[in-house]
């Protein structure tokens, strides 16, 4: 089975596109930057009222959780806003200050995040803005666990609890096997 599964994720090659955005410091990061490392990453925006900072809080306490564990890898969560047209650098640091300490939040130029959106199967669409020009951005709501080669492992959407992303996690660091040989 799991052989099965590491062929789906090969020819999916989720995660697989290089992206280049800079995070909520102003420093430039690229996709592989974070190869080596394990990351869960989710996609949303500063202004979403309530769904994003609660996967946000959902993916920091399950990355609080992991950490406690000395004997699993170390575990980069991440950050990508959907809405780069408001989320700058200063909006992301002031919005995910909020979560993880070290929650690290990305941004860019619009064509930028729809690459990097598109690079992991991501849908995003701004909605009508209201009479005071704010709008909502609709969007798929996943945690993505990404392998040290870079390549989705997992998804995990709302109905997962931090307890299910954390013992999820835990097991594929356990039997990790490269997906790219």
């Amino acid at each position: 089975r799991q052989a099965r599964r590491r062929a789906e994720l090969r020819a999916l090659a989720l995660g697989r596109g290089e992206f280049r955005l800079q995070d909520h410091g102003g420093r430039p990061r690229r996709m592989a930057d974070f190869h080596g490392q394990w990351v869960l990453l989710y996609f949303g925006f500063t202004h979403c009222p309530d769904v994003c900072p609660e996967e946000l809080e959902k993916l920091g306490r399950a990355a609080e959780l992991l950490e406690r564990d000395p004997a699993l890898p170390p575990l980069q969560p991440l950050f990508i806003t959907l809405d780069p047209e408001r989320d700058d650098a200063p909006a992301l640091a002031r919005f995910l200050r909020d979560f993880h300490p070290r929650l690290l939040g990305l941004t860019g130029s619009a064509e930028e995040v729809r690459a990097a959106a598109r690079a992991y199967g991501v849908y995003a669409a701004a909605g009508p803005q209201d009479e005071d020009g704010d709008y909502i951005v609709d969007h798929s709501v996943f945690i993505y666990l990404l392998g040290p080669d870079g390549l989705l492992l997992d998804c995990y959407g709302r109905a997962k609890t931090d307890a299910q992303i954390v013992q999820s996690v835990r097991r594929h660091m356990e039997t990790y096997e490269p997906v790219l040989k």
